[in-house]
């Protein structure tokens, strides 16, 4: 063991366990607040699957084994309530193993809990809410490999990689990260063994049957990231400086600050100096690509845990300044609380903020109230022309939505030209009338005629991307659907 290596203290399990429980309890109390995200409602519909054009297969099926059980956003969020609540222990370990004690654990667990970036992704069972703990844990494992000198859990780290790339194939972005960083902050004999490389391969193994599908469809994912990056490049890269910070929390900051710069300046981190290069790579990376601007956040987590541990011997005998880390912790747990979990009733949400602050919470409000308008001018259609009718969405959402809600009111299934529901088969040639949600203008040209029958409102003010879009009844496609379909199919 050199001298610089870090002394491991004892694991802090009470403070530790508190504060992973206070994220468990609070976002199972929430978990079914508000209602389905878009993406929940997408994953529920999708049939299973070895990738689809936007994402590998595995949390389309996970979100539809569990709305089997039972069909509500409570269940379907437990696996990312579980996540959430073990990153909050992967934070603390990670201070522990860079020989943090007590006071640095404690402030890494309820510090993580405290943060946006665990509620938001704990609330939503998204993609990125594995990834919330599959980067921590990839790091964790890094680091027990290089600060303990065992190899063998980069055979772990493979693994672990390996299966998130059911996931999201967004694991690479880490990979490079770590890879400059132990180029440029060291300690570079470990990329001089063979066990990077063979947690490498073990990775590329276990992931073997999902690149598959990537190279034998042509790469969708890269085509989706490239779609991702023509419509949100912009937006994304305004976003990056003012909602990253957000996301882990103002009050937080200094500790950050402390994760970069410290392991500079202490001989005791050094073994950590690759992960401030690291996030410094993911986040020009996120900036380059313009696809979203949340895909640092994980990283964020690990470098504010190593902050941790020098913040924490800075408090050491300074009581107010002790005092002063608890308040701040507590109230940016408070914030982070109200912006990302439903705690304002939604009937007052669309006169508050948190819709522009948190696209999550606009993004799972009114789905029966717009089912219940589609199901409205559905019924409105005569008879006879109801049997040679479909409905066609403009989005995923839209049509998860009426695969959700409108089995209630006899909907048939939606279409939608969105993503993977593209891929599924167009409407019948039978269908001469079709029920269109949004995108109504270029809708238009398609048929002889379109007739505005309603127009979405969800009842709560809340601007969100169904919010205003109209309903139109429209007759005729123009060359049949075989030429109408193509020009619906989209990616975004």
């Amino acid at each position: 063991m050199d001298d610089a290596t870090p002394v491991r203290p004892p694991p802090a399990r009470l403070p530790v366990f508190v504060a992973a429980g206070l994220v468990a309890v609070a976002l199972t109390l929430a978990s079914n607040g508000y209602g389905y995200h878009r993406d929940e409602l997408y994953f529920r519909m999708l049939p299973p699957a070895w990738g689809y054009v936007d994402q590998p297969p595995l949390l389309p099926l996970v979100v539809r084994t569990l709305s089997g059980i039972v069909d509500e956003p409570w269940m379907i969020r437990i696996p990312a309530t579980l996540a959430a609540t073990l990153t909050v222990i992967a934070a603390a370990a990670t201070a522990r193993e860079l020989g943090g004690g007590r006071t640095a654990q404690s402030l890494a667990a309820f510090g993580t809990a405290s943060t946006s970036i665990v509620l938001v992704f704990g609330h939503t069972m998204l993609t990125a809410s594995l990834d919330l703990l599959i980067w921590p844990v990839v790091c964790l494992c890094v680091l027990w490999a290089v600060v303990r000198d065992r190899p063998g859990w980069w055979l772990v780290a493979g693994l672990v990689t390996g299966l998130s790339m059911y996931n999201k194939l967004l694991i690479a972005m880490l990979l490079a990260g770590i890879a400059v960083g132990l180029l440029v902050g060291g300690p570079r004999r470990v990329l001089a063994t063979r066990w990077p490389v063979l947690g490498i391969l073990l990775a590329l193994a276990v992931g073997a049957p999902n690149l598959i599908y990537q190279a034998t469809h042509d790469w969708p994912q890269l085509q989706m990231g490239a779609a991702l990056a023509a419509g949100n490049s912009g937006r994304v890269r305004s976003n990056i400086p003012v909602f990253l910070p957000l996301l882990l929390g103002p009050p937080l900051l200094p500790v950050l600050v402390a994760g970069m710069i410290a392991p500079y300046r202490s001989a005791a981190l050094r073994a950590a100096r690759w992960l401030p290069v690291a996030l410094v790579v993911v986040l020009v990376a996120t900036w380059v690509g313009g696809t979203q601007f949340y895909y640092p956040a994980p990283l964020m987590l690990v470098v504010f845990a190593v902050g941790c541990v020098p913040v924490s011997r800075w408090l050491a005998g300074r009581q107010g300044w002790r005092v002063g880390a608890v308040v701040a912790v507590a109230v940016n747990g408070a914030v982070a609380a109200v912006i990302a979990l439903p705690v304002i009733p939604e009937r007052f949400v669309g006169d508050t903020p948190l819709p522009g602050m948190n696209a999550v919470t606009g993004d799972s409000i009114g789905w029966p109230t717009y089912v219940d308008q589609i199901a409205a001018v559905w019924a409105a259609l005569p008879v006879d022309e109801r049997a040679a009718a479909v409905i066609v969405t403009a989005n995923y959402g839209e049509a998860g939505a009426i695969a959700r809600f409108g089995p209630h009111h006899g909907l048939p299934a939606a279409y939608s030209g969105h993503n993977a529901l593209a891929d599924g088969p167009p409407p019948p040639d039978t269908a001469t009338t079709a029920v269109v949600v949004g995108r109504a203008e270029p809708t238009r040209l398609l048929f002889r005629t379109c007739t505005a029958a309603d127009e979405l409102d969800n009842g709560r003010g809340v601007d969100n991307e169904e919010q205003e879009q109209p309903v139109v009844v429209c007759r005729g496609p123009i060359g049949g659907w075989a030429a109408v379909w193509p020009a619906m199919r989209h990616r975004s």
